[in-house]
Formats: structure tokens, sequence, C-alpha cells
């Protein structure tokens, strides 16, 4: 089998690329903070709080890698360590994928539509006000739990992020 390294991005820049979503944006988001939610091994609940108490500041963009099965812990832990419960979240499952599905929802809101959603791994989070110029925040804004996550065709449909980028700037 012949091997090729072939240079990339994260998870994180691809994804939220494709979903219009900047990483950090003046006057929304001065920094962004990758940190993982993985709860295996020497990760315990301990080290989660531990973890949020370190990320959770205003203007602030956090990624979480692996954290899925940590979601309710780690919205908990932010709102607990002053994250505004109605920051804008999004969670991305096989993200840049044809069957990309994702659930956009305030923080509070977050954990609970993913759960409806039954979102599987791999899933990423984005946690940050920067979500809320993706133009599909737009749709999904104040959305019930029982609204299905969108696929990536009906995302497509709402137009592409960079043209919204280039609107906001």
């Amino acid at each position: 089998v012949e091997v090729r390294c072939v240079p990339g991005i994260t998870a994180a820049s691809g994804i939220s690329s494709s979903l219009g979503i900047p990483l950090t944006h003046r006057g929304v988001a001065d920094n962004v903070q990758f940190i993982t939610g993985h709860l295996r091994g020497e990760f315990t609940s301990a080290k989660l709080k531990e973890l949020a108490q370190k990320v959770a500041y205003e203007n602030t963009t956090v990624v979480i890698y692996m954290g899925l099965n940590s979601l309710p812990q780690m919205s908990r832990e932010l709102m607990d360590n002053g994250m505004d419960p109605g920051t804008a979240a999004v969670a991305v499952e096989r993200g840049t994928m044809a069957n990309q599905r994702t659930v956009f929802a305030p923080l509070e809101s977050l954990s609970g539509m993913v759960e409806d959603a039954q979102l599987e791994s791999p899933t990423l989070i984005v946690v940050g006000n920067v979500v809320t110029l993706s133009p599909t925040w737009q749709g999904h804004r104040g959305a019930s739990s029982g609204e299905r996550p969108s696929t990536a065709a009906e995302e497509q449909k709402e137009g592409e992020g960079r043209r919204r980028l280039r609107e906001v700037k």
C-alpha cells in the first residue's frame, strides 16, 4: 500500500469555513481555544471542569474536539464559569462530508437538541458568538428542540458562508 502525506487543515478550520463561521472576528471573538472533551483515561470530569475554567470568558470561541459524550457537563461548566447561556453554538457531525448534520442552538439548549437529533461521533462543537455569522444560524435561531438538524444539501441551498462573511465585513 502506497502512503503519501498530504498537507491539510484541522477539522475546526475546515468545518467552520464550510459553514461560514470565522473562528475569530473583530468585535465578536478575539481568540480561539481548541480543547478536547474526551473523557477517557486521565481526562476525568474534574479535568473537564478545570479546562472549562480556563477557556470560559467573553469574546472567545471554544472549539471542542471529541466532546459529544461530555457535552452536557462541558456546557454546564462553561456556563458555571461565566459563559452566557445564550452564547451561540453548533455541533457538527461528519463535518465537510456529504452526509454532514448540524445542530445550531444557544449554549444552554445545545446539549438537549444534540441528544434529540441523535448526533453521533465524529462531532465537532463550536461555541461562541461567531457562530451567528453563519448564514445557516439565521434559520435556526430560537429553533425548538424538536427541529431536525439540517443536511449539507440544505445548508448549500441557503448560500455560501463566504458570501455572508463578505457581507459582514
